[in-house]
C-alpha cells in the first residue's frame, strides 16, 4: 500500500469538528470524504434521532460497526467517525487496522457550544445538556485518549487545524504503508 492512499479516520467527541476538518483534509489531498453518521443516514432512509427513537442505541452501534467492516472504500477516504463509534468493544483496533486514527478534542463548554447549533443530537435531548455532555465523556475519554494522535480543535483557526491533521496523517500514513507492505 502506497502512504499516499491511506485512509483517515477521523474520531473523538461529538462537536469536536471532525465533520468540519475531515471535510477539509479531504479536498486538499483528493480523497473521497464520508461522515459515518450521515451515511448511515442515508442508508437507512432515515435521521440517527429516528433510528435510536424506534430501535434503540445498540441497534445504531450495530449499523456504525457494519459501515466501517464494509461500508466504504478501503483507500483514499477520509472518515469522519460518529463520536460513538470508537468506543465499541474492539472498534479502535478494526479502524487502526484500516488506516490512520487521529481524535480530535475540544473543551466540553465548546462541545456545548458546538451542539447546541444542532439539533440532530439525540443523545443531548435531555433537560442538562452540559450534564450529559461531562456523563458521556468521562465515560468515553479514556478509549478517545488511546485512539491516536490527539488534535486540540478549541479557539484553533481551522486552516492550523487542518494543517496539523495533514502533517500527523502524513507521517502516520507512512509508517502504517511500510507495515502494511511488509505484512503482506
Amino acid at each position: 500500500m502506497n502512504a499516499a492512499d491511506v485512509n483517515l479516520y477521523l474520531v473523538g467527541f461529538m462537536g469536536t469538528g471532525k465533520s468540519t476538518v475531515g471535510r477539509l483534509v479531504a479536498r486538499r489531498i483528493g480523497f473521497k470524504q464520508i461522515d459515518s453518521d450521515h451515511e448511515i443516514e442515508h442508508l437507512q432512509g432515515r435521521s440517527i434521532a429516528e433510528i435510536f427513537a424506534a430501535e434503540g442505541e445498540a441497534a445504531f452501534r450495530g449499523m456504525e460497526r457494519a459501515f466501517i467492516e464494509n461500508g466504504h472504500p478501503a483507500e483514499r477516504t477520509v472518515i469522519a467517525c460518529g463520536g460513538g463509534l470508537v468506543v465499541q468493544p474492539g472498534m479502535l483496533e478494526q479502524l487502526r487496522s484500516k488506516g490512520v486514527v487521529i481524535c480530535l478534542h475540544a473543551s466540553l463548554e465548546t462541545v456545548l457550544e458546538r451542539t447546541q447549533r444542532h439539533r440532530n443530537r439525540p443523545l443531548l435531548e435531555v433537560d442538562d445538556p452540559m450534564a450529559r455532555i461531562r456523563e458521556l465523556y468521562a465515560e468515553r475519554e479514556p478509549v478517545y485518549r488511546r485512539a491516536g494522535s490527539l488534535i486540540l480543535t478549541d479557539a484553533r483557526p481551522l486552516n492550523d487545524i487542518v494543517a496539523h491533521v495533514l502533517r500527523t496523517w502524513r507521517r502516520e500514513a507512512a509508517d502504517f504503508a511500510r507495515v502494511h507492505r511488509s505484512s503482506v
